[in-house]
């Protein structure tokens, strides 16, 4: 089993008092040098982008519960440079680049592909860099972009479409980052099919408002969506770029866009934290057979799965004092998480998730790794929510390394 940490730069509080942005960039630099010295192979960076405090002032706020700004990390490939040289050898992840805002899909492989370029002139080109790619969950970072309704269409069934939208931008994503000189005319459409739709009514609906319209091709059970990006032939240089420490991680659960990555890349998956277990094994066990039609090995460590973790290993505590002071915190920090993030997930997932939680004294974590997770699974361990107290993290991570870590390996 493989422990690696994800940390959020999060700004929200279970207080009223918001800690200043540059004590959150501090402290997460301290935790940093220490998940190295504990060993830690990769640091999971969250990403986003435009103020979540700012959206809240708009007439349909994405998020008008959460206090402080979601992440503070706008751009990993700027932070990786603090990070290296405050660090002797961990590796990073993205979790997750939103690669539809900030210029799109062929902006994000530039940039990537610009940052490999350079840390080949640096002394840190040994580290290796996981990149989970997805759309972001937020309207408020995409819309900015023009990532919004063109048409009624798009407007009337906005979910379905922008479901869709991933599709096509993984593939100019991943074409532009391997040095591919391509146009969009090269880049396979996204349709929306009538299995995708809730019910017969929805898709007689969607074929009455598409009757106004004559740039929609529409099947017998499809429709072709608009592509959202259109180029002649491109290359995204530099040409001379090792990508041999790049690793691909696609941020959805669609068989869809795993499938059609994998037939650009070998790409691996960013899990998310309320996925259930049935689909995180339906997930690994397909995942078998696409890696096996290209002559490659599926590991369950392909398929990183963020965990909270509330762990109190206090030794001048009982183990009961221990599980009670951790379930506290949890349950404060957990209530304000959800709350906080209340209509951008599908209450159904959440109700239908595995308690994603660690939470206790380090016997008890034990016992709940043990009973929910594989022997061969990577776990992004997750310290800091709703939590600025750097030695409380800091501590939490050396009784996890010390008394959890060390029983699995």
């Amino acid at each position: 089993m493989k422990f690696d940490l994800f940390c959020s730069l999060c700004q929200g509080s279970l207080t009223q008092d918001l800690p200043k942005e540059k004590k959150i960039l501090e402290n997460f630099l301290s935790q940093a040098k220490l998940a190295d010295h504990l060993g830690i192979e990769t640091l999971w960076l969250a990403e986003s982008h435009l103020s979540s405090e700012t959206q809240k002032k708009n007439k349909k706020p994405v998020i008008p519960h959460f206090k402080g700004e979601v992440s503070l990390n706008t751009d990993s490939f700027q932070l990786a440079h603090l990070v290296y040289g405050s660090t002797k050898k961990i590796s990073l992840g993205t979790a997750i680049r939103n690669i539809v805002c900030n210029g799109g899909p062929l902006a994000h492989a530039e940039a990537v592909r610009y940052f490999l370029f350079l840390e080949e002139f640096s002394k840190f080109k040994d580290r290796s860099l996981r990149l989970g790619f997805a759309s972001g969950r937020f309207e408020y970072s995409n819309s900015p972009y023009s990532i919004r309704p063109r048409d009624v269409f798009e407007e009337k069934f906005w979910p379905e479409v922008k479901g869709k939208i991933l599709r096509e931008a993984s593939q100019i994503f991943l074409k532009g980052i391997l040095g591919h000189e391509f146009s969009s005319a090269e880049i396979e459409s996204s349709f929306i099919r009538k299995e995708d739709v809730k019910s017969e009514e929805v898709w007689e609906e969607m074929l009455k408002t598409l009757s106004q319209y004559s740039d929609y091709e529409i099947g017998e059970d499809t429709i072709r969506l608009k592509k959202w990006w259109l180029f002649e032939k491109v290359k995204v240089i530099p040409n001379d770029v090792s990508l041999e420490k790049l690793e691909f991680y696609v941020g959805s659960h669609s068989p869809e866009i795993q499938n059609l990555a994998n037939g650009i890349t070998p790409c691996k998956v960013f899990n998310l934290s309320i996925t259930s277990q049935d689909v995180i094994e339906e997930t690994h066990n397909r995942m078998k057979e696409v890696y096996r039609q290209k002559n490659l090995s599926w590991k369950r460590e392909f398929m990183p799965r963020t965990v909270m973790v509330f762990l109190n290993g206090d030794k001048s505590l009982s183990s009961k004092e221990q599980s009670n002071r951790a379930k506290e915190h949890a349950a404060k920090a957990l209530t304000t998480y959800w709350q906080a993030l209340e209509g951008t997930i599908d209450p159904v997932k959440i109700e239908k998730a595995t308690d994603n939680a660690l939470c206790g004294n380090p016997q008890e974590v034990c016992e709940q790794i043990e009973s929910r997770f594989h022997r061969e699974d990577r776990l992004m361990l997750w310290f800091d929510l709703n939590c600025h107290e750097n030695l409380v993290v800091k501590n939490s991570m050396k009784y996890f390394f010390e008394d959890v870590a060390s029983y699995f390996n």
